[in-house]
């Protein structure tokens, strides 16, 4: 009897973590996915963008979220920027949606540059088709935030013919310590590496700095970064808020004076909740 119990512990736990981890669905339908090289059925499976669906037991709000982990285009750290948030969304009554997106690869894309954005196009319209009235929310972190702000700044840009007709404009961006620029001088040369690399091209340069392309159309913005991030550092997000003051858009920035890179939810060196701030912050603001 005691093994029973034990054994249906075990059983009952691993169900709430699969739980936690949301419900896991193929970003795209089909044997092909579109600008791959090769069938989905030949690609490995870390090769297969998935998105997964975090929905509110309490559906209580008008805002749904994307979440975009980082990982410098090497990776994609799905648990502590990607899963945890989602729940703690859900926990307030937001609908939350984990994009695990493709990392750029040559083998396997037509265009390693544009592979990831076009994941997280169609994330965006999977959201926006099943939260119909809500406004879209995009959150990124590290590399995942330069992804979040490349939807937020390139939504003129589909990278397929079918999201031709598709609303693509994030309505807020959330973009926590990210990699807004390829300027050699601040950016996380690994994740501009992996991105546009290993021959860079100026006009690969600039189209991928970030604030290089805001504009009036940009999105109500929140950034968040520690001053002593050695990895990605926080003159990029400085940059972006500069180009989002300068054409008149909405935006707030977090600091922490330290915790580095890559904490997550909790920057164990400060007590303020940046969670907590940007929660506000995007409530008070879609009011207006």
């Amino acid at each position: 009897m005691k093994n029973l119990f034990f054994v249906l512990s075990i059983m009952l736990s691993s169900a709430a973590f699969a739980q936690d981890k949301g419900e896991m669905r193929p970003l795209y339908s089909g044997n092909q996915i579109p600008g791959a090289t090769k069938p989905t059925a030949e690609l490995a499976d870390k090769e297969i963008p998935k998105l997964y669906v975090h929905p509110a037991a309490q559906n209580s709000k008008d805002l749904a979220f994307l979440v975009i982990p980082g990982g410098g285009y090497a990776g994609v750290a799905m648990n502590h920027e990607g899963h945890d948030v989602a729940n703690r969304l859900n926990d307030l009554g937001y609908n939350a949606y984990v994009l695990e997106y493709r990392l750029p690869k040559v083998e396997t894309m037509k265009d390693k540059r544009f592979g990831p954005l076009q994941d997280a196009q169609y994330a965006l319209r999977t959201v926006r088709k099943e939260n119909p009235g809500k406004r879209v929310v995009v959150l990124g972190f590290s590399a995942g935030g330069h992804l979040a702000g490349s939807l937020s700044t390139l939504y003129n840009r589909p990278q397929t013919e079918e999201l031709k007709d598709t609303n693509l404009r994030p309505d807020f961006s959330v973009l926590c310590y990210p990699v807004i620029s390829m300027d050699d001088a601040i950016t996380h040369k690994g994740s501009k590496n992996n991105l546009i690399g290993p021959d860079f091209k100026a006009e690969d340069v600039e189209l991928f700095s970030l604030e290089k392309q805001v504009d009036e159309n940009s999105q109500p913005t929140f950034l968040m970064s520690a001053k002593d991030d050695k990895g990605v550092p926080i003159e990029n997000s400085y940059r972006y808020q500069e180009a989002l003051k300068k054409n008149k858009v909405e935006n707030m920035i977090f600091t922490y004076e330290e915790g580095g890179h890559g904490f997550g939810l909790v920057n164990k060196t400060d007590a303020r909740d940046w969670f907590d701030a940007m929660i506000q912050w995007v409530e008070k603001v879609k009011k207006f």
